[in-house]
């Protein structure tokens, strides 16, 4: 699937992420832009947990803009998920 719409999700608290969701053409792939407080420690767990979520959703197509603050596991996972579904139009929200 290939999102239809801009969408976020997440705020810019201490221990929180920012996911932000672009929709682009398909057969583009996936383009994850990733800023963390905790880059160098972190920078593929988080990386693997948004793939993660994305496989999940079936999202192939997209380009995926999150900020981190030191955010968990569980976490990261639903703001990615949310985010994926505000921009499907699957789940209201903002943007």
């Amino acid at each position: 699937m290939t999102p239809k719409f801009k969408a976020q999700a997440g705020t810019f608290e201490s221990s929180d992420i920012m996911v932000l969701i672009e929709p682009v053409t398909e057969e583009t792939g996936r383009q994850i832009d990733i800023s963390s407080t905790v880059m160098l420690q972190f920078e593929n767990d988080i990386k693997t947990t948004i793939n993660q979520v994305l496989d999940e959703l079936d999202i192939q197509d997209v380009h995926l803009i999150a900020k981190d603050k030191g955010a968990l596991t569980p976490t990261i996972k639903a703001r990615v998920e949310a985010a994926v579904k505000r921009s499907l139009g699957i789940q209201e929200g903002t943007m």
